[in-house]
């Protein structure tokens, strides 16, 4: 049984809610970057520990968004999106107050877990609020908070760090938190009602540590070379993974319910989305390896050069939604990845005199592209999702985009690092290394085997989602 859909203002409302939800953990993905080089000097430690205050968060959120997608359709997709806020802010508090590199991290561990609650139950929350042809203009406006909230994240984030203190990029989530807390218990409401199921335990733990292994295998790859403990750990998470397949299939009421992967439409969309991830997320660490390693910049004028694709990408979101509502998602979602298989072909190009002006272009196409794809790619999902199910396929399109992620952020370090040490590679992204004048050739050869690495992947995407209108038409 469901709730009728509530009235225009309070979706628009809610829409607000989850925009926010977006924005404040893109604010804390990008502001974070460029608080690296200060809070390594704060705790004076080594590039191996403070990469864990940016993978951690992700590492966390890759590693439960499953598991809390179902927690939203047993016990309300709105009660755990609330819940969410609540953590994150906590955590944010906490890593405000962090005493040495150990505590930043842990409680960069748990904000993860608040992000995850956010982030994994925030399409199903629109699922919930809005019907199937309002989707697609929802979502673009879910991607338009994202891009906002990256640009702020440079903007103030820069500001911040140059003259305050890196500490307040964890306050600064606060009041924006407990605003959108206080609106959010006003006008969510858990519109599907709970089920009475049990939570599958056997099911958390193989998915989990399957999850676990993987991951950590390619977090190593990040600072270390491919060695036997590496190969082990991504064995035991691969063994895990498929132990966990055994396991959903005997189960009564299965976290992962398996028969969501014959549904035709969502598999090549979640694929899509994976694929999508892995070669692009790392295009935000190459190009700024590529200005502060090759040209010289410091990382907020490096952001900041940036800035223009996240403004343009956001603008982007909801023209792309109002055009699934109207066209369906295959049309968008494709034409946005041809678009980023363009961008990264011509990052490829890129020399050590390329204009700064073409950098930026470049950037602004890709974002055009991205901005076509995620809200058509993210209506196709939960349209393509039973209406009991939104939960668990939810976070599912977040674990898959967010696994394509870490995959991603380690291929970017280890394709690169191909042509110097790994460890100057990352000193390097988070500038605190500058090339030498012979180190400048070998890197950029090393960066245009990531970007041409990345290219194959987005081909990959490409094809999968166009593959969705034969699967649609039978």
């Amino acid at each position: 049984m469901t709730i009728d859909a509530p009235p225009a203002r309070h979706q628009n409302l809610a829409l607000a809610v989850v925009v926010v939800g977006v924005l404040i953990t893109a604010v804390d993905a990008t502001i974070v970057v460029l608080a690296l080089p200060e809070i390594q000097h704060t705790f004076r430690i080594g590039l191996s520990s403070v990469i864990w205050v940016i993978i951690g968060y992700l590492f966390v959120i890759t590693l439960v968004s499953t598991q809390v997608g179902r927690l939203g359709d047993l016990y309300g997709r709105a009660t755990m999106y609330e819940l969410g806020f609540i953590v994150f802010v906590v955590g944010s508090i906490l890593c405000a107050l962090a005493w040495d590199e150990r505590a930043l991290i842990g409680f960069r561990l748990l904000q993860g877990i608040g992000g995850a609650l956010i982030a994994a139950n925030s399409g199903a929350v629109i699922a919930d609020t809005f019907p199937p042809h309002q989707r697609g203009r929802a979502y673009g406006f879910n991607a338009a908070g994202f891009n906002t909230g990256a640009v702020l994240g440079v903007v103030v984030g820069g500001l911040i760090v140059s003259y305050v203190s890196w500490r307040w990029i964890f306050w600064i989530n606060v009041p924006i938190g407990i605003g959108a807390l206080v609106t959010a218990r006003r006008v969510l409401v858990n519109r599907a009602e709970p089920t009475s199921r049990h939570l599958d335990w056997w099911g958390v733990t193989t998915i989990g540590l399957g999850l676990f292994g993987v991951l950590w295998a390619m977090v190593d790859l990040v600072t270390e070379t491919f060695t036997v403990r590496v190969a082990a750990t991504l064995v035991a998470g691969l063994v895990f993974l498929a132990i966990a397949g055994v396991v959903e299939r005997r189960a009564r009421d299965p976290l992962l319910e398996l028969s969501l992967f014959r549904v035709p439409t969502l598999t090549p969309s979640l694929l899509a989305a994976l694929f999508q991830s892995l070669a692009n997320f790392s295009v935000l660490f190459l190009i700024l390896m590529y200005l502060q390693g090759i040209r010289g910049l410091t990382p907020i004028h490096a952001s900041l050069l940036l800035v223009p694709g996240y403004v343009i990408g956001g603008v982007v979101g909801p023209i792309s939604g109002r055009l699934t509502d109207r066209l369906g998602a295959v049309r968008p979602a494709t034409a946005g990845l041809a678009l980023q298989v363009v961008t990264l072909v011509l990052y490829a190009q890129f020399q050590a005199h390329t204009s700064l002006v073409v950098v930026a272009a470049t950037y602004v196409l890709g974002a055009i592209g991205a901005g076509l794809f995620f809200p058509a790619n993210n209506a196709a999902v939960m349209k393509a999702a039973p209406t009991a199910s939104f939960g668990i396929t939810s976070g599912l399109l977040r674990t898959f985009s967010n696994v394509g992620m870490v995959f991603s952020f380690a291929l970017a370090i280890v394709v690169a690092s191909t042509t110097i040490p790994r460890r100057e590679a990352f000193a390097i992204f988070v500038g605190a290394h500058a090339l030498t004048a012979h180190e400048v050739s070998p890197f950029l050869s090393g960066l245009h085997a990531a970007f041409y690495a990345s290219t194959s992947l987005m081909v990959l995407a490409a094809i999968l989602s166009a593959t969705r209108a034969r699967r649609a038409a039978r």
